[in-house]
């Protein structure tokens, strides 16, 4: 699914007239580095901003409106799953090619869940890489054949289950997230901007409706179903 449309796609960035716009975020400088600099020799792509963690990107995404946001998953103060939700929500017109290590069944499914145009892998080379860019600003899904297939076994292997996450309303996504990232309830409400018994209202919610008693508890269910990463994890309460 990735292959060919990379060949096809490499032509149209050399010879395309538009730039695009290009938002890198990763929390590792020497990452950031090595793909500004390769991006940067392709006459139809602009770097217009970089963003050190998920905050950052968000807030620049805002600010900038890139046409695409190179997203990595695993990131400080907000992982990239959340801020691939949040942008997809907010500005559905900014392509979003999430760029990780991460390839595990649950990992992708998440990917694919949070409303990812692409997933393409760090071990991609610069030619892959440039050809998920042009395929999902095209307006096109990028998902290379072997994490095509992993989602879809996943699938198989879930027999069709409903999103973990299904029975909780989008407000308390977030604050599972954040609680499960380890923010404390006043964290929560400043970053939301509602009040701290709201956000206990909220986590009460969560608790009942996943059935799960514990910060420590709602930390693994989110670990587990890959709304957090590991690099996120909460310390038990």
């Amino acid at each position: 699914m990735g292959q060919k449309k990379s060949e096809n796609s490499m032509a149209n960035v050399s010879g395309g007239k538009d730039k695009i716009n290009i938002l890198i975020a990763d929390d590792h400088p020497v990452v950031r580095k090595g793909l500004h600099s390769c991006l940067a020799k392709q006459d139809r792509l602009k770097i217009v901003a970089e963003a050190a963690d998920g905050d950052e990107a968000l807030r620049k995404t805002h600010e900038l409106v890139p046409d695409v946001v190179l997203l990595d998953i695993s990131m400080p103060r907000m992982n990239g799953l959340a801020v691939t939700e949040a942008l997809r929500k907010d500005m559905p017109q900014v392509k979003i090619l999430i760029l990780s290590v991460h390839s595990n069944k649950e990992y992708v499914f998440r990917i694919i869940q949070a409303g990812a145009h692409g997933y393409i892998s760090k071990e991609a080379t610069p030619e892959e890489l440039l050809g998920a860019i042009e395929t999902v600003y095209a307006g096109e899904p990028f998902f290379s054949p072997e994490i095509a297939r992993a989602a879809l076994n996943q699938l198989v292997s879930s027999g069709g289950q409903k999103d973990p996450f299904a029975q909780l309303t989008e407000r308390e996504r977030e604050v599972l997230t954040l609680i499960a990232s380890g923010r404390s309830n006043k964290e929560i409400a400043q970053r939301l901007g509602i009040g701290v018994r709201t956000i206990e209202t909220h986590r009460e919610r969560i608790m009942r409706r996943l059935n799960i008693h514990s910060v420590a508890g709602l930390t693994k269910f989110a670990i587990a179903n890959g709304l957090v990463t590991l690099e996120g994890e909460a310390p038990p309460a």
